[in-house]
């Protein structure tokens, strides 16, 4: 079975000459379907470099990035916004949610930016999964952080992207919250076969995964089974 995402060799450096600073310094690594995969490390070790490189948000130096079985390298402007589009969904840390739409319409809007209309079963199954039958009308300034967090996980969901990449998804949030938006991105794993990759700091967030890559120095220096927050913790100490 083919992986949803591959790096192969992946490079990205920034500046030139002596400023010049290898954030990635040769990275392979596949991604396959239906799993949930934590990337941690230190600051500036390139966890968020690799995340924008796999979702096409940035270009490699080296290497390539294969994404549902297109060659990132290969496509113009134009046909990665499209990819990006039809094959990615993101969860960010700060929301990211159009403050004049309500809940419902940011969930459904990349589909309506595709100029497509929602599977209504499918739409009807997230909304219950999400937990925001009652809040669908309500515009995020009306919502809880939290709340807020779990529209944008449903709007990563609703367009059933080969991949869901999420950056910090709980870096704005309570504990309560935290594990309410980390159970919904298992949830999507285990019951919609969702493939999702997240970068995270936080080990309590790492341990909801099915497989933890530690970065540093822009190399994998770890690539296992993800543990418990306390065997997280561990083995952050550990590579440090």
């Amino acid at each position: 079975m083919n992986p949803v995402v591959s790096a192969i060799d992946l490079k990205r450096r920034f500046g030139s000459g002596d400023a010049a600073v290898d954030a990635l310094a040769g990275v392979t690594l596949d991604f396959p379907a239906g799993r949930f995969a934590a990337i941690m490390g230190a600051s500036g070790s390139g966890k968020s470099t690799l995340m924008h490189l796999l979702a096409g948000l940035d270009k490699p130096t080296g290497g390539q990035v294969v994404l549902d079985g297109v060659d990132l390298a290969t496509l113009d402007d134009k046909d990665l916004t499209k990819l990006r589009r039809d094959k990615v969904g993101f969860i960010f840390q700060s929301f990211n949610l159009l403050p004049v739409l309500d809940a419902r319409e940011n969930i459904v809007l990349p589909l309506s930016i595709a100029g497509r209309d929602p599977d209504p079963e499918f739409l009807d199954r997230l909304i219950d999964t999400v937990g925001l039958r009652d809040r669908l009308t309500h515009r995020p300034a009306e919502l809880s952080g939290g709340q807020q967090q779990r529209v944008a996980v449903a709007r990563a969901l609703v367009s059933r992207p080969a991949v869901v990449f999420a950056d910090e998804p709980t870096g704005n949030l309570d504990s309560k919250a935290s594990t309410e938006v980390l159970e919904l991105l298992r949830a999507a794993v285990d019951e919609f076969g969702q493939t999702a990759v997240m970068v995270t700091h936080d080990p309590i967030a790492a341990s909801f995964a099915d497989r933890l890559i530690v970065l540093a120095d822009g190399k994998v220096v770890h690539d296992g089974e993800a543990a418990s927050p306390e065997g997280v913790l561990d083995l952050m100490k550990a590579v440090a």
